[in-house]
């Protein structure tokens, strides 16, 4: 069963990481259809890239995926992050997709939503680019531990599970940064004119919840938490996870939602 939504909302996705989910977002990007497509930031990591290539097919087989859901009549917006940010210099429309900097998102019922990668707010990688550099490193590291880790769960009948993830939920300094990230991000919407809510990316960390007045919504990534933010054609928003995402002839999905 395929399920048609008015908006979807995908970031961080790392193309060209071991760490990159493929197969579970070609899963989600076959059972889910959408009138407008966003990806917000680092489709591809042009830093890992640099360390060395790593492009399986099924690298290549979401790209062709996103383009084939342009050509049936998907509008595809492109938001470059830090790690695609290369990107950056092909703003404007390519046929179904149109690659710009920010947007603005009116949903259904008429809510204006600021749509940032949210690179834009990390001091670190704005100002010093070396220790991004480093720390990115370092979390590779720790997603490449998932792949055993999961094997073995996979063996046992047991859910994907992110070691990466489950660190910084634990580490203090991790949490404090998630914290800091989000306030930054309410404190840029209230500059924006007459906009009640910001889509981002960046950290990892799906969430949709109230920040003060604003509507924050995360759309998390597909290495950590493999996860989307959806529109219902009424408007409203929800979080999809694929662990709760039915086969391609199943029934409803399952979904966190505001």
């Amino acid at each position: 069963m395929i399920h048609k939504y008015r908006t979807g909302w995908i970031s961080d996705v790392h193309l060209g990481t071991k760490g990159c989910q493929a197969e579970a977002l070609l899963h989600f990007l076959k059972v889910c259809e959408f009138e407008t497509l966003y990806i917000v930031g680092d489709l591809i990591d042009v830093w890992a890239l640099k360390r060395g290539i790593y492009w399986p097919q099924s690298h290549s087989d979401i790209i062709q995926k996103i383009l084939r859901a342009g050509r049936k009549g998907t509008q595809v917006i492109y938001i470059p992050g830090n790690h695609d940010e290369f990107v950056s210099g092909f703003f404007g429309e390519y046929g179904a997709v149109t690659v710009q900097q920010r947007a603005i998102h009116t949903t259904a019922d008429g809510r204006r939503l600021l749509v940032i990668h949210g690179h834009e707010l990390d001091v670190v990688v704005q100002n010093i680019r070396w220790l991004a550099h480093l720390g990115d490193l370092g979390y590779t590291i720790l997603l490449r531990m998932n792949a055993p880790i999961n094997w073995v769960r996979k063996i046992l009948g047991l859910n994907y599970w992110s070691l990466s993830a489950a660190a910084k939920r634990q580490i203090k300094s991790a949490v404090n940064y998630i914290g800091a990230f989000e306030e930054a991000v309410g404190r840029l919407v209230k500059l924006e004119e007459n906009v009640q809510g910001v889509v981002c990316g960046h950290i990892h960390t799906p969430a949709l919840r109230r920040l003060d007045n604003l509507e924050y919504c995360n759309s998390g990534d597909w290495v950590e938490s493999l996860s989307a933010l959806v529109e219902e054609q009424d408007g409203s928003l929800r979080l999809l996870f694929h662990d709760t995402l039915p086969h391609a002839d199943s029934g409803a999905t399952s979904a966190a939602a505001v």
